[in-house]
């Protein structure tokens, strides 16, 4: 069983910076890309940023230049530093990754529980 629990949300006023973290736990003999998605009410869940094992980044066009993600295979952990928020970025954030689980399991797609970001104006 792999779990992803994420950390770092809250409420920011609009310019002001967050730090969201996500750990995956559990049996994992490898994870490839791993990533951060948002999903506003009434909104589809949408691609914030994601990267690679190797450490190659996507960004969506509205957070680039703003966002970073960043990750520790050590740790199997990914992190999402969050600059200049402005209050469309306000969302509940999702922790996604793609875990290899070993033999009998294999390849799966995993996502953390989310955690409320709110920038008010």
């Amino acid at each position: 069983q792999v779990q992803l629990v994420e950390s770092g949300g809250g409420l920011v006023q609009a310019g002001g910076s967050l730090r969201l973290s996500c750990a995956a736990s559990g049996t994992i003999a490898g994870i490839s890309n791993m990533g951060w998605y948002r999903q506003a009410p009434g909104k589809q869940r949408t691609l914030v940023a994601s990267i690679t094992s190797g450490g190659s980044t996507n960004y969506a066009d509205s957070v680039k230049g703003r966002f970073t993600i960043s990750r520790d295979n050590a740790k199997n952990t990914v992190h999402l530093q969050m600059n200049s928020l402005k209050p469309e970025d306000t969302a509940v954030y999702y922790c996604n990754a793609e875990v290899w689980a070993g033999i009998l399991t294999g390849k799966g797609n995993y996502w953390g529980q989310g955690t409320q970001v709110t920038v008010s104006s």
